[in-house]
């Protein structure tokens, strides 16, 4: 057992501290704490230069108590202070996702367990934080669902500009919402770490009172534009982006806060949006969206997709992934997610392609072919051939590929595929297609 006894200090020639810290290795016998003289020999002193650097790996007590391996990514003065303690450090918890990263205090850092691994270049740190406008605009611009679009320096790019969470905090209807990444809000809104949203219109203000009036004269009690699918409590609604570009520019901000590696569309006119909410006597509740464009070449029927937290595990990711494909079937077309996919979208997806083709080769008597398949469900052909390929249900035999549904291993894949979710009833859907209103 290891106890740390924060010793003297002494200043540098650079201006940093150098703060002596007093490692003491302890026997059972001096459980609780107390170094006594007869333990000195066993003493090491390890001196850790304050502020520590940005790069510097430490162990940190996260929320449950315990430490767990960091790596600070900014610090920054606290105000009011002088002294070189007086910091506070954002930190990427290495063992977890990135949207854990948050701001901490020198106390809680295990100064015991610095290792030094300063980023090449921390001096220019500050010069590279600066980017121009055109450099700003042009990474909100790029749509990318993970890192496989960007090449090696505007991946770079990209990670310094969003390493810091800028948000900590929103508030949205009845909930407060810890933000998990970067959202490139406007330049007045830099100094601020909780945004109060109003639930229906997605303004966003910096103070609650602000909200308070607001909500005094919004007259919007749910989200704009048409409201296409009403089942119970459960409602969709349309939104076009061209028709509605502030909601729309302010729904991509708010998404931003909760996807790490979407980044903004500032040109909304070319996507509609599908707002799934759920209703009660006060109004609409936005729990999640998706949006797609207008006309894809590509036959994309999806290009962003969000579940808010509060929203989470209950079905409503697999509901709207549902709903993209009934929308294809009214537009007789088949439908993709917009590529590439990450790891979680992909899983999201594979189950639902699962499920889809799976209860129909149960119930399916009679040879079937993957075209018959994709009619069906407005699947594309090559998802469905690589989802039954990943399940070794596809046989190739005299040039063709055959699907082999013995019941048994359908029941199984079907089983490890787990629930659907939240079903969609096409008898409460009522739309039309967008270019069919032209």
């Amino acid at each position: 057992m290891v106890s740390i006894d924060n010793g003297s200090t002494a200043a540098t020639s650079n201006g940093h501290t150098a703060l002596t810290v007093d490692v003491v290795a302890h026997t059972p016998e001096t459980l609780d704490n107390v170094v006594t003289p007869e333990y000195e020999p066993f003493r090491k002193r390890k001196t850790t230069l304050l502020p520590l650097e940005v790069g510097t790996r430490v162990n940190c007590r996260w929320r449950d108590g315990k430490y767990h391996p960091v790596k600070v990514i900014e610090r920054r003065k606290l105000p009011g202070d002088e002294g070189p303690n007086d910091y506070e450090y954002y930190v990427h918890y290495t063992e977890f996702n990135r949207r854990l990263d948050e701001w901490t205090k020198l106390e809680h850092l295990d100064l015991n367990s610095v290792e030094t691994d300063v980023d090449e270049k921390v001096e220019d740190k500050v010069t590279s934080l600066k980017m121009t406008r055109h450099q700003k605009r042009k990474i909100d611009e790029t749509h990318v669902e993970g890192h496989e679009e960007l090449d090696a320096a505007s991946l770079r790019e990209h990670e310094e500009f969003t390493k810091v969470k800028n948000i900590a905090t929103i508030e949205l209807g009845r909930y407060e919402i810890e933000t998990w990444y970067f959202s490139p809000f406007p330049p007045e809104y830099n100094e601020c770490t909780k945004l109060f949203f109003c639930e229906f219109c997605l303004n966003f203000m910096k103070r609650k009172e602000q909200l308070q009036r607001h909500m005094r004269k919004c007259d919007l009690k749910h989200p704009p534009g048409d409201e296409i699918y009403r089942n119970g409590t459960l409602s969709m609604f349309e939104v076009n982006g061209k028709k509605n570009k502030v909601y729309g520019q302010n729904l991509c901000y708010l998404a931003k806060l909760f996807l790490d590696h979407k980044t903004l569309y500032y040109d909304v006119d070319l996507f509609l949006f599908y707002v799934l909410c759920e209703c009660d006597d006060r109004g609409c509740h936005m729990v999640g969206y998706f949006s797609k464009e207008k006309q894809s070449e590509e036959s994309y029927n999806l290009a962003c997709i969000l579940t808010l937290p509060p929203y989470q595990r209950k079905g409503y990711g697999k509901f709207l992934i549902a709903f993209s494909y009934e929308l294809s079937k009214k537009e007789s077309k088949v439908g993709t997610p917009e590529r590439p996919l990450s790891d979680l979208g992909l899983l999201s997806y594979r189950g639902y392609w699962t499920r889809v083709l799976l209860d129909i080769l149960k119930k399916h008597k009679g040879n079937i072919s993957i075209k018959e398949l994709s009619d069906m469900t407005a699947i594309k052909a090559e998802d469905i051939l690589s989802t039954l390929q990943s399940l070794e249900l596809i046989q190739y035999r005299k040039g063709q590929h055959v699907i082999c549904a013995d019941p048994k291993v359908l029941d199984r894949h079907l089983k490890a595929a787990g629930r659907g979710g939240l079903d969609v009833d096409v008898t409460k859907l009522i739309w039309t297609p967008y270019k069919e209103q032209n």
